[in-house]
């Protein structure tokens, strides 16, 4: 087997891991960076908005999380018979995190398919104007 030397990304993409060395770390970013833009943004503007706002995995996992508990708790208030859900987009936009604009987030997440009912009956809020 003969030696050469990989790139940041390929030991990234092999290694699955970030390097410890910053500028490593550095190029590795600049090139997800340069991958985002490639990313269309009609079809998935949350992913790049995602990525254009460097959402960490693990606060993508707690929006994910959020949209989930509010997700359930809308289906549970629509059983019960609750006609007015701006409370839930209140807590959405009181719990995003605040790399992420709310308005914004929540017409990208209905693009991507993200709770469309969810989505819904928010967006139907916010050009209401009632909240």
């Amino acid at each position: 087997m003969t030696y050469r030397e990989l790139s940041p990304f390929d030991t990234l993409v092999r290694g699955g891991f970030l390097l410890a060395n910053t500028e490593q770390n550095e190029t590795i970013n600049f090139y997800l960076q340069l991958l985002s833009r490639t990313i269309d943004t009609n079809n998935y503007p949350f992913t790049r908005m995602v990525i254009a706002n460097n959402v960490t995995k693990g606060e993508y996992a707690v929006l994910l999380e959020l949209l989930e508990r509010l997700h359930h708790q809308y289906v549970t208030q629509k059983e019960e018979g609750f006609l007015d859900f701006s409370s839930l987009l209140i807590q959405f936009a009181g719990m995003l995190n605040e790399k992420l604009e709310p308005n914004k987030t929540i017409y990208a997440l209905r693009k991507e398919g993200y709770y469309p009912s969810l989505m819904e009956e928010f967006i139907g809020i916010l050009e209401d104007g009632a909240v």
